[in-house]
């Protein structure tokens, strides 16, 4: 008996020396650890690097302009009417639209074509030689001849748009309807499919990630040509007025422009990106686990 209270007075002892149990730390996250954070800070870091290079080597401003002059200049053209035609929002505007009718051209008829010549074999077969002849023909020096054929007007801009956005997004939608796995199409077959059916449940959903990576690389390529196409004839656009404040020396101007091109860029980029999360939601993140529902 007198073990047992002893016993447990000790343990109430223990009881009332122990520590509390102390709750596990909240790590705060680090904002510097992200990558966007990061990216802002590496682009100060270029800028702040460029101009002060540029003031310190004392660099001729007609050959490499400060940043504070680009930043003027992109202020002055950001700062007037939509309607200025010295300003950026009027050529942008065009230049803008150019973009996106020879994108959604372009990459509509490449996907339309890839379509239908991956149900085709033989057709395939017999288009090869010919898209890649014409694949290989650079669209810069094609450009000239089309401000011919069809004037100095949008639609000049836009058929040489649609030239360079055509056919990436055909070659990349060909080859991803080559790479579906044949074991879901037998069993497909197997299951009295329709060629429809085949086609909507194996074939389209695996060339997805390849016609997305090919209107990525469409959307770039729709900037240059509009800007190859301004530079070769047109009324208005960046590309002409880039032209112009190169004729004028104001290479902080040209720079302006080009960021304003960059801006159009990384906006569509982002654009497409957004869909295509959207569309492909059932695909993971890790590549090694990716699969398609049928």
């Amino acid at each position: 008996m007198t073990t047992a209270m002893f016993t447990t007075d000790a343990a109430q002892h223990d009881d009332s020396t122990a520590e509390p149990v102390k709750a596990p730390r909240v790590r705060r996250a680090n904002p510097l650890a992200s990558t966007r954070v990061q990216s802002i800070l590496l682009l100060i870091t270029l800028l702040g690097s460029w101009e002060a290079a540029v003031r310190l080597f004392k660099v001729p401003k007609h050959l490499v302009p400060p940043v504070s002059d680009i930043g003027v200049a992109l202020w002055r053209g950001l700062a007037t009417g939509p309607l200025a035609k010295d300003g950026f929002w009027y050529h942008g505007g065009i230049t803008l639209a150019e973009i996106l009718l020879g994108f959604l051209i372009g990459g509509g008829i490449g996907l339309a074509i890839g379509i239908v010549v991956s149900q085709m074999p033989k057709l395939e077969a017999l288009l090869e030689p010919y898209v890649a002849a014409l694949q290989s023909v650079p669209k810069v020096a094609v450009a000239p001849i089309i401000v011919v054929w069809l004037g100095f007007g949008i639609s000049s801009k836009v058929m040489i748009i649609c030239l360079l956005t055509f056919f990436p997004v055909l070659v990349t939608s060909i080859a991803g309807f080559k790479a579906v796995d044949p074991d879901r199409i037998d069993l497909l077959r197997s299951l009295s499919a329709t060629p429809w059916q085949v086609f909507r449940k194996a074939k389209f959903p695996s060339a997805l990630p390849y016609i997305f990576a090919g209107l990525n690389m469409a959307a770039a390529f729709s900037v240059v040509g509009a800007v190859v196409g301004e530079f070769v004839g047109a009324q208005a656009g960046l590309g002409v007025l880039i032209l112009q404040m190169e004729a004028q020396a104001d290479t902080g101007g040209s720079f302006a422009v080009c960021v304003v091109l960059s801006v159009i860029g990384i906006a569509l980029t982002a654009l497409l990106r957004r869909v295509q999360r959207r569309v492909l939601h059932w695909m993971p993140a890790d590549t090694s686990q990716r699969t398609v529902n049928v």
